[in-house]
């Protein structure tokens, strides 16, 4: 979801006017609003942390944390000095409910402190929560969830000793769009170990094997999961030059999950395309 259309989603927190004679607090370096959400008018942002992956535990009932994965912000709000009356912890979580609810999202768990909330937003989901305390501070935490983008990649060492030590090894690094089989550019640098690990050692002929998770029928799964293997073959024949005598592609759909299907973790790990050595 790009920021023209959070932007979209932005809805004004509205409970409270701007106050004549009180001063805004400056926001903290680098801070500033999600843009899911405004702020409440006259606060300043007191500190926040950004980060492009992490995870946080959402409570969604009594004992009952959710951890979620994804991108990570967390903004700490605080009313301007002058304030004579500051809005109360009740005031301050109904009104980003309403905000949240408005565009489509649900409440999961609420105290007298804090709520959760979620959203879901063309195919993206996003986890909310605000804490807010007598003071008329309060604290955003959004999590945008999602797979963590993988960076570091196995070299051709590591697969030579995968397939000397079980026979088989996965690919880490090897992209494809949901429900496509054609390679995402970011699989580049794996497919260049690769192509070191054949170079390296002429007579290694290997099977290129897909795996898919259990979502979805089984046999556009297994043909997918063959698509995609192809798909690998013909990156190391046509753009590494390596031999096609030396390269077999197979599919094998949900057949050999390495994980449970239950979770999308678990879904995740089984969506991969392994090297099997003949």
């Amino acid at each position: 979801m790009n920021r023209t259309c959070y932007a979209l989603l932005g809805i004004l927190l509205s409970f409270i006017a701007a106050v004549p004679g009180v001063a805004q607090p400056k926001d903290a370096a680098n801070c500033k609003d999600h843009p899911l959400l405004t702020r409440l008018p006259d606060y300043g942002i007191q500190a926040c942390t950004l980060k492009q992956f992490d995870a946080y535990a959402f409570s969604i009932g009594k004992g009952k944390p959710a951890q979620v994965e994804g991108k990570f912000t967390n903004i700490r709000y605080q009313p301007p000095a002058g304030l004579a009356t500051k809005p109360s912890t009740l005031q301050v979580l109904r009104n980003v409910e309403n905000a949240v609810t408005q565009i489509g999202g649900t409440v999961l768990a609420t105290d007298q402190s804090k709520e959760t909330l979620k959203l879901t937003k063309d195919g993206k989901e996003l986890w909310i929560e605000v804490w807010a305390d007598h003071t008329g501070q309060y604290i955003l935490t959004i999590v945008e969830k999602a797979a963590m983008a993988q960076e570091i990649v196995a070299n051709a060492a590591v697969f030579a000793d995968g397939l000397k030590t079980t026979g088989h090894i996965a690919v880490e690094g090897i992209y494809f769009e949901t429900g496509k089989s054609e390679l995402k550019p970011e699989s580049a640098q794996a497919i260049a170990e690769l192509a070191k690990l054949l170079k390296g050692d002429a007579g290694l002929k290997v099977y290129v094997v897909g795996h898919t998770d259990n979502v979805g029928a089984l046999e556009g799964n297994v043909k997918l999961s063959l698509d995609r293997a192809q798909s690998v073959v013909q990156a190391l024949v046509r753009t590494n030059g390596i031999e096609t005598v030396r390269l077999k592609a197979y599919g094998g759909g949900p057949y050999a999950p390495v994980a449970s299907n239950d979770s999308e973790d678990g879904r995740a790990k089984n969506r991969r395309v392994e090297l099997v050595k003949q």
